[in-house]
């Protein structure tokens, strides 16, 4: 459970700067880039979980475009740069792509030259300050990026978090994020959750800290006939959800969720601040 923070990465490129009083959000769990639209591609195609394929970086450009519509991008399964990948860090290339001029890689599980598990935060606005935490569980390899905008009580904290599958391992990475999260007003927290918004609705210490803004649950995987609603973006009741959605399938087992989010004006002008559009 122990937390640290590392330098944030920057891209060159130019890009869009958000929308006055609005962000548009999105969280993705792209599976390393692996093409996933049957059940049986999980034996066939597990290969490419060890060994690199001649099309991901052709599913990375097509993933770029979509991002590119984003102010601020949530990742999950993506490769910090190993033999599967090609040696392509999927979030510094994404953002790069995406023309994000900010990024954050987190490496959770870390087997080397082979798989670089990772989390990643793609932003076209400056975090102040960035902290990784490393997520309890019976296995190690689960993680939270929280990256926060501001320094005052209005900063907007953003959460980008891949929960357990293991239901016991799940209570004790939402009770660690509440401990956090419970002193905080204007909050974030959007990733593969790993558990439907009922299941969420049943824990009532993370409800207390961040009472869950009724955004629509929407059915996010598996992604070639969505059954479960596993991937979230949830907001404390200060920002107000508009255009909830689900996007069409980027070749991943799981669909990414994009919600535009509207700020109250404390809030956005903190974040006004931090917007650095780029100078090349």
């Amino acid at each position: 459970m122990t937390t640290g923070t590392r330098k944030l990465g920057r891209a060159d490129g130019r890009s869009p700067l958000p929308t006055p009083g609005h962000l548009r959000l999105l969280t993705f769990n792209l599976q390393v880039g692996i093409q996933t639209s049957a059940y049986h591609h999980y034996l066939t195609r597990s290969w490419q979980h060890l060994l690199p394929h001649p099309k991901r970086m052709r599913r990375l450009d097509m993933m770029g475009e979509v991002l590119s519509q984003f102010d601020i991008v949530g990742l999950q399964e993506v490769d910090g740069g190993s033999f599967r990948s090609g040696n392509i860090n999927q979030v510094e290339y994404l953002a790069s792509r995406a023309g994000f001029p900010h990024h954050f890689q987190q490496l959770n599980r870390n087997l080397g030259r082979v798989a670089q598990h990772s989390n990643g935060l793609l932003s076209r606005m400056h975090p102040s300050r960035i902290e990784e935490h490393r997520l309890p569980g019976t296995l190690p390899g689960r993680g939270a990026i929280h990256a926060r905008y501001g320094d005052d009580e209005d900063a907007l904290h953003l959460f980008v978090a891949h929960l357990a599958l293991s239901h016991r391992a799940r209570i004790r990475q939402l009770d660690y994020l509440s401990e956090i999260i419970t002193p905080l007003r204007h909050v974030v927290v959007m990733g593969d959750l790993n558990c439907t918004l009922e299941q969420l609705h049943s824990h009532s210490r993370f409800c207390a800290s961040l009472p869950l803004h009724p955004v629509r649950p929407l059915l996010s995987y598996p992604s070639w006939q969505p059954r479960r609603a596993l991937d979230h973006i949830l907001l404390s009741d200060s920002l107000v959800a508009r255009d909830v959605r689900v996007l069409d399938q980027l070749f991943s087992d799981h669909l990414p969720i994009a919600v535009d989010v509207l700020l109250p004006s404390a809030c956005h002008k903190t974040l006004s601040g931090l917007l650095h559009p780029d100078k090349h």
